[in-house]
């Protein structure tokens, strides 16, 4: 049986510096993660923003729907917080919608759901 190969160091991939989402109306987007996360927009040219979502870049492409025409996958964007009912609860008052209710999905992390615009799958992970 053969060998998995090595990879050189200077080519191993050790972190994540940003997450590209596909979005058809990046006006509409913008407003959502801005506007109602409250994640704040660190470039916005014509068709493209980046916001700062903590250590990584969270960009917004409309170009990224003629490469993939489906906007949403199966893929989920985790944002943590201190508290996932307190966080639900100021981002409801923010006009986001959530289809489930905060639960427990290890055995001191909760999580609760919602999408954007686009139907990308989000969720708030945290203490209960």
């Amino acid at each position: 049986m053969a060998q998995p190969q090595q990879i050189p160091d200077q080519f191993q991939l050790s972190q994540i510096s940003s997450i590209v989402l596909g979005v058809t109306d990046l006006d509409q987007s913008i407003a959502f993660y801005n506007g109602k996360l409250g994640l704040k927009i660190r470039l916005r040219e014509p068709q493209i923003a980046v916001l700062e979502a903590g250590s990584m870049a969270l960009v917004l492409s409309p170009g990224h729907i003629r490469l993939a025409p489906q906007a949403a996958g199966a893929t989920e964007v985790v944002f943590q917080v201190e508290r996932v009912r307190t966080a639900r609860e100021s981002l409801i008052a923010q006009g986001v919608i959530f289809f489930t209710e905060p639960r427990q999905v290890t055995p001191t992390e909760w999580a609760a759901y919602f999408r954007d615009p686009d139907g990308h799958l989000l969720s708030i992970f945290g203490h209960e």
